[in-house]
Formats: structure tokens, sequence, C-alpha cells
């Protein structure tokens, strides 16, 4: 069957590489002139043929040399397999024999454990009667710290003992009576490595003053606690093996070592709070630049002085580093759990996440050359370092609120002095608030930069939201300041020069509040509060300069009175005195920043609507045409007054519309025709729109002259051909009231009068 398919296997084979070899001429000779080459594809197809055959061979070759060096491998292994049974048997056969000789060589056993712990006496005889003397002296070698004469006689002593006791034990093992005489007869050996124990510690307790003065103490005392590890290890596998170990054993000197370095470690970081709170209110800042100054101090002793003197595997600089970050993390969170007050917060914060890890401690470059401080855990929890973020908020807010208001009382007492206030460099007046105010929110920033970016971030968005509150605050005082002023309107005596400190004070506040963003945020994106501090800034510029527009009309309002009087009619100096007095309180408001020409305009349009109002109030009904003449004179002239005053306060901008308005007034009082009134009223309303019916009404009424049916049919006509006043830019007359008075009243008042006149 196997030579069946191998047949059948070679057969198939041979198809394929027929068929291949088909498949490949074909290829080759596809086209006629291929034929010529008929012959050199023979020659290059027999050379690949010999190469793979000779390759062939090579690896079968390689293959029988192989196989050969293994059958005669196996060949010498099959013989040593054979001595070795052969030996494994005299082996066995030489036990049996000798189990009989073994148990007759018991008594010889017995004789040689006799002999051994004779032996052991006789060697220790010497030490056993000069025990006393070896004590007296080696108390006397610890007490003159010489340490390692010391250890070495303790070491004999306690060998000794070692060594009887562990001979009784060998021999009779529950004879508690010769075990107790012999730890008796050696009591005073304990009590003596107790006092080098001490001397041990007391000198690693003052390991890092003992490293710079005398190192070959220390060097010394490592040596010690390291013999004495060898031997501790040494009789606890002679435990193992036999059950006893010696009265003291483990002593275990080196584990006691490192506790001792802990308390150290502690006991130096605990101990360098000199100050408390009660004593200075730096203390916090005090104790850590004396923690930090400790630490580092010490630990570059350590990396170059004591890791001199312990072992390579004590990896001594690794273990201090981690002695001292443990300590320093205890006491900064006793520090965490007290009262602290909101500097003492920051100044823990920083210290913890920023001072202590950076060059300054341990991040020194001659401890980072050693070990990555990274690698620690952090000082405080993280839970715990939020807790103190979270107080500082809280206190900070309340603080922050107290600084505001005492700020603010401090400048209202300002706005009340009989000296004006100071100006800037350009001449500005202003008051010492956004100083105080930014200054406060400025350092509470760097402090809070200390401890991070976000919590810097978070600081600064309280101040603003803060800012929002204390500006509304300081709008309600303003306006109460207005309040006071007007009650006595003599006092203060630098109202209107506080009032415009007051205007640019909210210019100032906007800059630094721009300024502070720039420079701790990282991105200049509108926060929640920036809109209400941009809209109570306005509106506290605005009522500012409201304020001051209303004094300036307070002032005005007795001139203003005596428009269109029989007095201003017969020469009154009233518009004279208001541009006198307008230009004089401008001369003051140059000293405002930003919203001056708006006050320029808003004053402009008031004195020409109150202008309008003198005439709308008909205070004067004129006679005859000479009265209409020089009145209509008189306003075309008080209106040109009003164009180079208002022209001059706004260098030089258009003014002419407002104060045109006067002047269409005049030239309807001017008209001599009365046939062409309604003409002229008709240019007048199609120039402003938004004048009335009752306007018109007033108009006439001081002409004097009109009557009811000529009021009536230019009314009627006005209303059916009324113009739209949709898109109208400056309305004046829209804010213009005429007293009431009836018509019924209005015509019967005019009859009368006429009546007087024609009598």
């Amino acid at each position: 069957r196997w030579l069946y398919f191998s047949c059948f296997a070679n057969v198939k084979t041979n198809r394929e590489a027929v068929a291949t070899a088909v498949q490949r001429v074909a290829g080759m000779l596809q086209r006629s002139d291929q034929l010529d080459k008929v012959e050199q594809y023979r020659r290059r197809e027999a050379r690949k043929k010999a190469s793979v055959e000779a390759r062939l061979k090579a690896a079968i070759q390689s293959q029988l040399d192989g196989v050969r060096t293994g059958l005669s491998q196996l060949h010498n292994a099959l013989g040593d397999v054979k001595d070795i049974q052969n030996s494994l048997a005299d082996v066995s056969k030489d036990w049996r024999q000798s189990i009989n000789t073994i148990e007759n060589l018991k008594d010889v056993k017995d004789a040689v454990v006799q002999h051994s712990q004779l032996a052991s006496a006789v060697e220790n005889l010497k030490n056993i009667f000069s025990v006393p003397e070896i004590v007296a002296d080696t108390q006397v070698l610890i007490e003159q710290a010489e340490l390692l004469e010391a250890h070495r006689k303790l070491m004999d002593l306690e060998c000794s003992r070692d060594d009887l006791m562990y001979e009784q034990y060998r021999m009779d093992s529950k004879n508690t009576h010769d075990m107790n005489l012999i730890r008796n007869y050696f009591g005073q050996v304990q009590g003596l490595s107790d006092d080098l124990a001490k001397q041990l510690w007391m000198v690693l307790q003052r390991a890092m003053g003992t490293v710079r003065r005398d190192p070959t103490m220390l060097v010394s005392v490592v040596r010690i606690i390291e013999r004495e590890e060898k031997i501790d290890r040494r009789m606890l596998d002679r435990k193992k093996q036999t059950g006893f170990i010696p009265p003291g054993r483990p002593k275990s000197w080196k584990e006691k070592m490192f506790e001792v370095l802990e308390g150290t470690v502690t006991t130096r970081i605990e101990g360098s709070q000199s100050v408390t709170r009660e004593a200075d209110k730096m203390w916090m800042v005090r104790l850590l630049e004396i923690t930090r100054k400790y630490v580092l101090d010490d630990l570059i002793v350590v990396k170059n002085l004591m890791v001199q003197c312990f072992p390579p595997h004590y990896n001594t600089l690794d273990r201090f580093l981690k002695l001292y970050h443990n300590a320093v993390s205890m006491r900064v969170q006793e520090l965490a759990a007290e009262d602290l007050e909101a500097n003492e917060i920051v100044s823990l914060l920083t210290w913890v996440l920023n001072t202590y890890k950076s060059v300054e401690m341990m991040g020194h470059p001659e401890l980072l050359t050693e070990y990555d401080i990274n690698l620690m855990g952090p000082l405080l929890p993280q839970e715990v370092v939020e807790a103190l973020l979270s107080k500082y908020v809280q206190t900070f807010t309340s603080n922050i609120t107290g600084w505001l208001r005492k700020a603010l009382e401090t400048d209202k007492k300002d706005w009340f002095k009989e000296t004006e206030p100071e100006a800037d460099q350009d001449g500005y007046y202003q008051t010492t608030l956004p100083a105080i105010v930014f200054q406060m929110f400025e350092q509470n920033l760097q402090v809070a930069a200390q401890i991070d970016e976000t919590f810097k971030e978070k600081v600064l968005k309280l101040c603003l939201k803060q800012m929002n509150s204390f500006l509304i605050r300081y709008r309600e005082e303003v306006i109460a300041y207005k309040e006071d002023h007007l009650k006595d309107r003599q006092l203060p005596q630098c109202y209107v020069q506080y009032m415009i400190a007051i205007i640019n004070n909210c210019h100032t506040f906007k800059e630094s509040i721009s300024s502070l963003k720039r420079k701790y945020l990282k991105s200049m994106e509108q926060t929640q509060n920036d809109a209400a501090i941009e809209k109570t800034l306005n509106d506290v510029a605005k009522d500012g300069c409201q304020f001051l527009l209303d004094e300036v009309f307070l002032d005005l309002e007795q001139h203003l009175n005596e428009l269109l009087t029989r007095k201003w009619l017969t020469g009154s100096h009233a518009v004279d005195t208001i541009c006198v007095t307008v230009e004089d309180y401008f001369n003051d408001f140059a000293k405002i920043k930003k919203p001056f020409n708006t006050m320029t305009s808003e004053a402009h349009r008031r004195v020409v609507v109150e202008y309008i109002k003198a005439v709308m109030q008909k205070r004067i009904s004129f006679k005859n045409a000479d009265e209409r003449r020089e009145g209509a004179e008189r306003m075309i002239k008080e209106a040109e007054q009003f164009k180079f005053l208002f022209r001059k306060l706004t260098a030089g901008e258009e003014t002419d519309r407002l104060c045109d308005a006067i002047a269409a007034i005049a030239e309807v009082f001017k008209l001599t025709d009365p046939s062409l009134l309604y003409l002229e009223v008709s240019t007048l309303v199609s120039k402003y729109p938004d004048i009335r019916e009752e306007h018109i009404v007033a108009l006439l009424a001081v002409r004097g002259d009109a009557s009811r049916d000529m009021r009536q049919m230019i009314i009627e006509t006005l209303n059916q051909n009324k113009p739209s006043s949709a898109g109208f830019i400056q309305p004046i007359f829209k804010d213009i009231t005429v007293p009431t008075v009836t018509m019924t009243s209005m015509s019967s008042s005019m009859a009368a009068t006429a009546n007087k006149l024609l009598k």
C-alpha cells in the first residue's frame, strides 16, 4: 500500500513538472523570432538544472552527516547509563552492609558530644572567669564612646554565653536550671547591649551634625549594626536547624536604626516652628521657609556626606528623600487642618504645589541628578487641596466685599472735600478708587497665580463678579450724592469736579478690567459678567453726564425764564448770560475723558428745546408788526449766538439744524403779510415734521395777529397735507409740551385782548 501511494505521488509530481515545463516553454516561444534562441534557452535551463541538483546533493549530504553524528552520541549515552546503573547497585549493597556498624557507634557519638561540650567549656573557661572584668571594661568603653572596641568585647561575652547555652541545650534541652544558671551568670551582658544601643541611637539622632563633625563615628555605628545583623541571621538559621536561639535575639538593630532616623527627621521638621500666629502675622511664611531650608540643607548633606557612611545597598539618599517627604507631608497636613486665614492658605498651597518641587527645594540640581521627585506622591491629598481652595474662595469673597465697601466709603468722603480732585498726567480729573480697587484685585490675582492657572482664572472671574455688584452700589451712591447736592446746591463746593472724576473713573474701570483680562486670562473671550459690568459703567457715566447737565440748566433756569418775555423784548441779556455760563461749565467738562462730545450735543439740544419751550409757553404776545419784527430779529440773532457757541464747543462740528428751528420760528413771527402766513407755517412744518397742532396754535398766539378763522384754516389745511415724520433723524418738537389751555378759553382770551386794543 505504501509503495502504491509512493508511485502514485511520483506520477503526480512528474505530471505537474511536465505541465510546468510546457507552460514555461510556451511562454518563451510565443513569437517566431524566438525559435532562433532555442539553443540559448536550452543551455540556460541546463545550467539551472545542474545548479539545483548540486544544491540538492549538498543538502542531502548534510542531513546524512547529522544523522551519523546523532547515532554516535546515542551510542555513547547508552554506555554511560549502564555504568551509572552498576555504580548505584554497588552503593546500595555497601549501605545495607553498614547499617549494623552505625548502630554499634552510638557510644562513640555520645562521647563526641561530651567532648565537644568539654572543649567549648575549656575554650570559654578564660572568658567565664573574666566576665566581671570584661563587663566593667566594656562599660567604660561605652561611656568613653569607644563603640567599636566596646562592641568587640560585647560580642565575646555574648559568644561565650551563647555557646555554653547552646551546648547545654544540645545535651539536655529540658534542664532549665542549668540554662538559668548560665543566663544569670551573664546577666549584665544584656544591660551592656542595651547601653550600647542607647549610644548608637544617640549618635543616629544627631546624624546630621555627626556626619559633618566626625563621620567616622557614624561609620562605626553602621558597622556595629551590620555585625549584629549578620549575627541575627546566623542565629535565626541555627534556630531553624536546632530550635535554639540565644536570649535577646534577634536584636533587629538595623530596623531600629531606620525607626530612629525616621523619628529624627520628623522631630527636625516639627521643631522648625519657632513662631506662632499670635507672635507674627507672617508665621506661616516663616515656618515654610525654615522647613524648606532645613530639608534642602539636610538632603544635600545626606547626598554629599552621609551616603558614604552607609553601605550602597541601603539606598541611603532614596531612603532619606522618602523620610523627609513623608515627614513634610504629615506636617503640612497638620497645618492644613488648622483654622487658617486666606493669606495663610495661599502661602501653604503655593509652597506645597510649587515651591516644594521647584529648584529651591526638592528640585534642586544636586538632588535631581540622583532622584526624580515626581515619583513621590503629593504632599497633600487632592481632597484637602480642594477643601483649602474652597475655604480660600469663601474667605476671599467675604474679604473683597468688605474691602470694596471700605474703598467706596473712603472715596465718598473725598467727594465732599473742599479741594478739587487730583488730575492725571493729561489733566483729567480722577479719584483714587479705581487704583485702589484694581491694586487689590492685582495683588490677589498675583497670589492666586502662584497656586495654578486654573485657580487664577477662577479668582479673576470672582473678582469680576464682585466688581459687578460693587458698581451697582457705586451707581446708587452717585445718585445719592446728586440728591444730597440738590438739597443745598452750595455743598459740596466741588460737586461738578468730583462728578467729572466719577465719569472718568468709569473709563478707568473699563481699561483696568481689560488689562486684567489680558494679563490673567489665556483668551479674551467674554465672561458672564462682562456685559453687566459694561452696562453698569455706561449707566454711571451717562447718569453723571446727565447730572452735570442738570446742574448747568439749574443755573440757567432764571435766564431761560426771561426768554420771550417783555423784559427780553425790551433788551434782556439772558442769552448772553446763557452762552457765558454754558461755555464756563464746558471748560470744566473738557476734563471729562470720553463722553464729552455727547454732552455737548445734549447741551445744545436742551438749550434749543428750552428756548422753543419759552416760545410755546406764550409768555408774550406781540402787539404789532414792529414788535414782531423786533422779536424775530432778536431770535435770529440769538440763534446765531447759539450756533457760534456750540461750533466752538464741538470743534467745528455741524450745529446749524437745531438752531435753525429758532430762526424758522422767527420767520413765522417776522412775516408782515398775514395772507402768506399759511405758506410760512407750511415751510416750518415741512422742515420739522414732528411739530404738532398745539405748537402751531401757540406760535400763532404769540404772533398776536392771526384771527380765529385764519388759525382754523391753517390747522385744517396742514392736517390734510401733514408730511410724514417717518425717517426724521432729529426730532425737536416731540418732547416740547404746550401748557394745556382749551380752544374756547383761548378764543375768549384773544377776543378780550382784541376788544381792549380797539378801545
